[in-house]
């Protein structure tokens, strides 16, 4: 393989090189950098369009080698009902950062799901209770299952409940993925019931409305916010916000497009409300979980740090087994 060379990764490629073990204590390394200074503040671009919208993140990392990633991707929620198609598709492309030489192009819709359930088992790392044992997984599809996925590697879940607005999408979730991770998981129709028995709930919906309240969750509990990746999306009720500690993925990017937008905007929580960047506690300049009885919220709207982990890792998988397709742009 020259150096001119580019990789083409199909989602089966990446799929087959990209694992949760590996990308877990990658994206925990994004952070840190992150937390540390060591990176500028990555971008994000949105551009609606109709029945969905397009993102554009991109970002740079110093891995050994310095690469700079760019992620295209286009949120349709009506897919897979109108048009059999993934929600999510897109692809990313991988540089050399320091000479601006392309160096892999690939699908980035697996490697989305993995590297955004990676962060919030990071989240969970330093955000949930140790001894929690109980988790609701609030949205059953892709997302969904690599949510839990990831979480089981940092907590030792006992029960998971699985609810979904499709009542058989969570009966099938609870059938297939427990039968994978080897716990019981419960499909639930009372979402409040499960939410409120629950030490960590995880929300990866495309919902425009609230599906938490405050009066759903207890003392104790952690709380991912996957899903408000634009400013139209919301998950969390702006009370429960005001009444959490709120951790955000980058401040900027929450406050106009995450479940933090809405508080803002309802005037529930101000921008210096926001306890911390979870990259300030990854780098240990602030501390995580500081009692048992906190309410902890994770606002995840998805850094483009941990686009650019993520694919440097499956691009240097690619080069180490020869996977993929190689050519030579400049040929």
């Amino acid at each position: 393989m020259n150096r001119e060379e580019v990789v083409f990764l199909t989602s089966r490629d990446v799929c087959s090189l990209l694992t949760l073990e590996d990308c877990i204590p990658a994206v925990e390394a994004a952070f840190r950098s992150y937390g540390e200074g060591k990176t500028i503040l990555p971008g994000v671009l949105s551009q609606h369009a109709h029945d969905g919208a397009f993102h554009i993140k991109a970002g740079a990392l110093s891995l050994g080698r310095h690469y700079f990633a760019a992620k295209i991707n286009a949120n349709f929620p009506q897919n897979p009902l109108r048009h059999n198609l993934p929600t999510i598709q897109g692809m990313v492309v991988l540089c050399d950062a320091c000479n601006g030489m392309p160096l892999a192009i690939m699908d980035s819709g697996e490697l989305t799901a993995i590297r955004t359930a990676a962060a919030t088992a990071v989240a969970a790392k330093y955000l949930a209770r140790h001894d929690a044992e109980t988790a609701t997984i609030i949205g059953c599809g892709v997302q969904g299952r690599a949510q839990l996925a990831a979480l089981v590697l940092v907590r030792r879940l006992k029960t998971v409940f699985a609810y979904d607005a499709a009542e058989s999408q969570s009966e099938r979730f609870a059938r297939e993925v427990s039968a994978g991770l080897g716990i019981l998981i419960e499909p639930v129709f009372d979402l409040h019931s499960a939410v409120r028995e629950s030490e960590i709930c995880i929300t990866c919906t495309t919902s425009q409305n609230p599906v938490l309240s405050k009066q759903d969750v207890s003392p104790g509990t952690f709380i991912a916010a996957v899903g408000a990746d634009n400013p139209q999306k919301q998950e969390l009720d702006p009370e429960l916000m005001g009444a959490a500690t709120i951790v955000v993925d980058v401040l900027d990017q929450c406050a106009v497009m995450g479940d933090l937008h809405h508080a803002l905007a309802a005037g529930m929580l101000t921008r210096e409300d926001v306890y911390a960047e979870l990259g300030e506690i990854v780098a240990g300049r602030k501390p995580g979980r500081t009692s048992q009885d906190q309410i902890t919220i994770f606002d995840s709207t998805g850094m483009a740090l941990q686009d650019v982990a993520a694919t440097a890792l499956v691009y240097q998988k690619a080069k180490e087994f020869g996977a993929g397709a190689w050519f030579n742009l400049a040929a």
